[in-house]
C-alpha cells in the first residue's frame, strides 16, 4: 500500500501545471502554424463585462511577425473542420499585438460563455515560407470576470465562482464538528473494542478529506489574488483526495467480502476479529488498485485542465471510475440482500441496512450527480458534481459513524454473532471486556 500512495504522490506532482487565469508562456509561430493557430487557454465569462490583458517582451518583434490574438466563442467543434484561413477569418474578436501591453473589453453576453484564445501571425497559414528568425514571443495573459462591483478584477472564471466560499464553509464545519466530537471520538479509539479498526479507517478517511479540502482552499484563496495560484496545492489536494477514497474503498470491500466468506462458518465463542482470509484480501486489495489505477489515469488524461477532485467525466478513465463504482455498489447489494434475507433478527437486519445506505450513498452519488448535471447549464456543471460529491460522501461517513459508534445498535449486533461482521479487532488481553 506504501508503494501504491507514493506511486500517487509522483505522478500528481509530476502532472501538476499551472492552470490558472494568469498565463504565461511563448508565443511559438511553428506551433501556430502546426496547430492552425496555437492555443493559448479557454476561459468562460459571466454574463457582464470581461476583461483580457495581452502583455509582450518585445512589440518589436510581435509588428515584424503582425502577431495577433484570435478570440471564438463556443467554437471548440466547428474549428476542428475548418481550413487555416477560414479559422482565423472566423474569429469573433482580434486583437493586434502592436503594443507591449493590451486591454480588451469582452462584449456583455446575456449568459455565461465559454471563450476559446488562439495565437496566429503571418507565417500561421504559410506552409512554404521560412519563418524569420528563432526567437519566440514571451507573453503574459490575464483574464477577468467582473466582481460584486462590477470592476473585472475577479480571476475566477464561471464554472470556478463560488468554490472558495464552498471551501471555507466545508473547513469551517469540520473544524466545529472536530471540537464537538474529538474527545468521545478519541475515547472510543482509546478503549478499542469491536470496531476499532473501522473506526480508525473511518477517521483517517475524513482526516485526508479535510486535508484535501484544506489544500484546495488555500490554493484558491492564492488564486483569487494572481490567478495563478499554488499548483503544488492543488496536486496535494488530489493526493489526499486519491489517498481517502482508496482507504474507504479497501474498508467497505473488506467489510462487504468478509461478511460472504463467513456466512458459511459456525459460530465460534471468540471475541470478533478482523477476518483476513486470502480470498477477501485479494478482493479488497483488487479493488483497491483499480481505482487507484483509473484515477491516476483520469489525472493524467485531465493533467491540462482545472484541478479539481471532480472532472466532467469526458475521459475514458472517468467514464471507467463510475462504471467500478456502480458495479460495486451492485455486488454491495448483492451481498446485503442475501444476508437480509435470511435474517431473522430485527436488530441486525436494521443494523445492515443502515450500512447499505451508507455505502450506497458513497458509492452512488458520484455517477448519479454526474447524470443529473446534464440538467443543468455549462459553467454550473462541474461545480454541481464537485459540491455534491464532497457533501454526499461526508454524510455517508456521518452516517457510518453513528453506526459503528451507537451502543444502543452495533454494540448488540456484535454480541449476537461472532462471525457476522468480519472487519473487526479485538486483543486478547480484551476477550474478557466482551
Amino acid at each position: 500500500m506504501s508503494y501504491l500512495l507514493a506511486t500517487l504522490a509522483a505522478v500528481l506532482l509530476l502532472t501538476s501545471e499551472a492552470s490558472g487565469k494568469t498565463v504565461t508562456g511563448l508565443f511559438k509561430s511553428e506551433a501556430a502554424r502546426q496547430q492552425k493557430g496555437q492555443f493559448i487557454t479557454k476561459f468562460m465569462y459571466q454574463a457582464g463585462s470581461g476583461l483580457l490583458v495581452c502583455r509582450v517582451d518585445s512589440s518589436t518583434l510581435a509588428k515584424e511577425r503582425e502577431s495577433r490574438l484570435l478570440l471564438y466563442q463556443d467554437m471548440d467543434s466547428e474549428l476542428d473542420n475548418l481550413s487555416c484561413s477560414e479559422r482565423l477569418a472566423k474569429a469573433d474578436v482580434t486583437i493586434t499585438l502592436s503594443q507591449e501591453e493590451h486591454n480588451q473589453t469582452i462584449p456583455r453576453q446575456s449568459s455565461p460563455t465559454a471563450w476559446q484564445i488562439l495565437y496566429a501571425d503571418r507565417y500561421t497559414c504559410q506552409e512554404n515560407v521560412l519563418i524569420a528568425g528563432h526567437a519566440d514571443l514571451d507573453f503574459t495573459v490575464l483574464l477577468f470576470n467582473a466582481d460584486s462591483a462590477g470592476n473585472p478584477l475577479e480571476h475566477f472564471s464561471a464554472e470556478e465562482a463560488g468554490l472558495h466560499s464552498f471551501y471555507f464553509l466545508l473547513l469551517l464545519a469540520y473544524f466545529i464538528a472536530c471540537c464537538i466530537y474529538i474527545q468521545p471520538l478519541y475515547q472510543a479509539l482509546r478503549k478499542g473494542g469491536p470496531m476499532h479498526t473501522v473506526l480508525k479507517v473511518l477517521t483517517t478517511a475524513l482526516a485526508l478529506q479535510g486535508c484535501s479540502a484544506l489544500c484546495n482552499y488555500i490554493h484558491l484563496a492564492r488564486y483569487s489574488r494572481d490567478g495563478i495560484g499554488l499548483p503544488l496545492m492543488g496536486s496535494l489536494a488530489e493526493f489526499w483526495d486519491m489517498v481517502s477514497q482508496v482507504s474507504m474503498l479497501y474498508m467497505l470491500l473488506s467489510l462487504c467480502m468478509g461478511w460472504t466468506l463467513s456466512r458459511g462458518r459456525k459460530p465460534q465463542s471468540r471475541p470478533l476479529q478482523w477476518e483476513q482470509s486470502p480470498a477477501s484480501t485479494a478482493v479488497a486489495v483488487g479493488g483497491v488498485i483499480t481505482q487507484a489505477v483509473l484515477l491516476l489515469w483520469e489525472q493524467y488524461s485531465e493533467s491540462e485542465s482545472e484541478h479539481h477532485s471532480y472532472h466532467a467525466q469526458q475521459s475514458v478513465a472517468g467514464l471507467l471510475l463510475m462504471a467500478l463504482r456502480v458495479g460495486l455498489a451492485l455486488l454491495l447489494a448483492s451481498i446485503l440482500y442475501q444476508i437480509i434475507s435470511t435474517e431473522r433478527s430485527t436488530l441486525k437486519r436494521d443494523f445492515y441496512l443502515s450500512f447499505a445506505k451508507g455505502c450506497f450513498l458513497w458509492f452512488l452519488c458520484h455517477p448519479i450527480l454526474v447524470l443529473m448535471s446534464v440538467i443543468f447549464n455549462e459553467h454550473q456543471k462541474e461545480k454541481v458534481v464537485t459540491i455534491g460529491v464532497i457533501l454526499c460522501q461526508s454524510i455517508s461517513m456521518v452516517i457510518l459513524y453513528q453506526l459503528f459508534l451507537s451502543r444502543s445498535l452495533y454494540w448488540e449486533v456484535s454480541s449476537l454473532s461472532s462471525v457476522s461482521l468480519p472487519l473487526t479487532m479485538s486483543r486478547t488481553n480484551h476477550r474478557a471486556r466482551y
